[in-house]
């Protein structure tokens, strides 16, 4: 089996047809589930600046090969945040002039020529197991503390005369790398040397599922070597995966990439970057004001020093000076206030008029007022009035009271449950406009028994800074889900400081009532 591609490329303001041999070729995969998320922009940088530091090739490839969750609404929203950001990608599908990224859902055939080669090489097998099965497997594994968890290979065993009977007899199946039981994995990391894993840690991956389509292992693997990835720069949370990743070149008889993975992003207690702690969508800072050059700037400075130990440098200067190997594996910390200080720097260098473009680019376009005035005008006595009361839809963090939050009742610990019960809600919304966000509310009204206006309340304050403004569920749409969840997080921050605010054991326990309340909901 032999492929070969042919891909259109840029070079200089050229668009060109190139067959690839390039020495350096790095890619950035990520799949449109959520929101865009920072740890992608942060991986993104590092491998467009290697691709561009060696006179190589950076790809975008869309991972979308998993049908329940991907979305394209977030893939648009992802293209857009790294446009947004200076990430550039250098060939892909022509889509008006432009270059649009790969996509996995328009490369099946290739994924399913691929599995079909390994079934038949003896390299995967057809498991029949119902998930029912499978289950129970994970239960009984559980409660054994087996040393060895995953799925037990039953099926590893099948002929494949008997895989072939049950298959024309119509027996849903999926397709499952076979893993050796003994021995180690040995890889190597560029950062880390070798490492070692046992093939006994490492679970018989799917690699094709029942409905057809690949898991992200198997085309990871098909698309990286038939695009000639030569370096897989990505997050170490990956480290645990490469041997499935290994095996895999291995079956297929290719050679693979060279493994680089980055630290993860931490926050300024070390713990793990997450939504919960700090904002994680990209498109959350692009609304909160920050200017695109600064963020990547500081995504740039994230385990990394240049050789002049200079902080502030632009992106064509990262990629003139890149060196993978001063990467450092110490967790990086992601620090919304020295982000802050970066962002008021490239803000002062700015000239007047280059300012009033920024902020004409960001929210003072005419779109964005014509959302706004529809609400202010009934509640308009002067024009004088407008700035003040739209005011808290050009924020990010708002001016809090604490008493203000806490409202009539005094019920502090009620309050501070509330705030926490409508996050966790309103993040599972896809659909951010005001009919929706209505429901939610409704829904919490109705579960915590009590009046609708009572349960709004908190939410009117940590919104929209005050308990009488614009209509909050219109606010809300207005502001965007990334900037309302983060002020319900700045609400309940000030409740912590304050010492009204839920945590330790009782968050636990408000977590476990919420999980019945509103899971039976569901």
């Amino acid at each position: 089996m032999c492929f070969e591609l042919v891909f259109v490329a840029r070079r200089g303001d050229k668009r060109i047809m190139i067959n690839i041999q390039e020495t350096v070729r790095t890619r950035v995969a990520p799949s449109p589930t959520g929101t865009p998320h920072i740890g992608t922009a942060y991986v993104a940088l590092f491998n467009q600046a290697f691709a561009r530091r060696h006179g190589g090739r950076f790809v975008l490839r869309i991972e979308d090969t998993d049908r329940t969750r991907s979305s394209p609404k977030w893939e648009v929203a992802l293209i857009e945040a790294l446009r947004w950001l200076g990430v550039a990608w250098d060939e892909g599908p022509d889509i008006g002039g432009d270059f649009g990224p790969y996509r996995q859902s328009e490369r099946l055939s290739i994924y399913r020529d691929h599995v079909d080669r390994l079934v038949k090489e003896g390299g995967a097998y057809p498991c029949f197991c119902s998930s029912e099965r499978l289950e129970e497997l994970r239960k009984r594994q559980a409660q054994e503390k087996a040393s060895i968890q995953g799925y037990d290979g039953l099926c590893a065993s099948i002929s494949s005369a008997e895989a072939k009977r049950r298959i024309d007899a119509g027996e849903t199946y999926v397709i499952r790398m076979r893993v050796p039981r003994e021995g180690e994995c040995v890889f190597r990391d560029r950062f880390r040397g070798e490492i070692r894993i046992p093939w006994n840690q490492i679970d018989h991956q799917v690699l094709m599922k029942s409905d057809g389509y690949p898991t992200y292992h198997l085309a990871n693997v098909v698309d990286d070597h038939l695009m000639r990835i030569t370096h897989v720069i990505r997050g170490e949370e990956w480290i645990s995966s490469a041997p499935k990743h290994v095996l895999l070149y291995s079956l297929f008889g290719w050679q693979p990439p060279e493994f680089a993975h980055l630290p993860l992003l931490r926050n300024p207690d070390k713990t793990k970057l997450s939504k919960r702690r700090n904002p994680t969508s990209i498109l959350y800072y692009r609304d909160a004001g920050y200017l695109p050059e600064a963020l990547s700037n500081y995504l740039c400075l994230m385990g990394y020093s240049r050789s002049d130990g200079r902080e502030i440098f632009s992106l064509r200067e990262m990629f003139e000076d890149f060196d993978i190997d001063r990467i450092s594996l110490g967790g990086p910390i992601f620090d919304l206030n020295k982000l802050a200080s970066f962002n008021a720097q490239y803000i002062r260098h700015l000239s007047p008029d280059e300012l009033v473009l920024r902020l004409a680019q960001w929210r003072l376009n005419c779109d964005y007022w014509r959302r706004i005035v529809p609400l202010a005008q009934p509640r308009l006595q002067r024009l004088g009035d407008f700035v003040p009361m739209a005011a808290f839809l050009f924020a990010d963090r708002l001016n809090y009271r604490v008493e203000d939050l806490l409202g009539p009742t005094k019920d502090q610990i009620r309050v501070a449950e509330l705030l926490k019960i409508g996050q966790w809600e309103l993040e599972k919304v896809e659909n951010w406009e005001k009919d929706r966000l209505r429901e939610v509310f409704e829904k919490i009204a109705v579960i915590e028994q009590i009046k609708l206006k009572s349960a709004l309340t908190p939410f009117f304050v940590a919104i929209c800074g005050s308990a009488v403004s614009l209509p909050l569920f219109e606010s809300m749409e207005i502001l965007g889900r990334d900037l309302s969840l983060r002020r319900l997080i700045y609400a309940q921050e000030l409740l912590l400081a304050a010492g009204h605010g839920v945590q330790g054991r009782e968050l636990k326990e408000l977590q476990s009532r919420y999980e019945r309340a509103y899971g039976a909901q569901e």
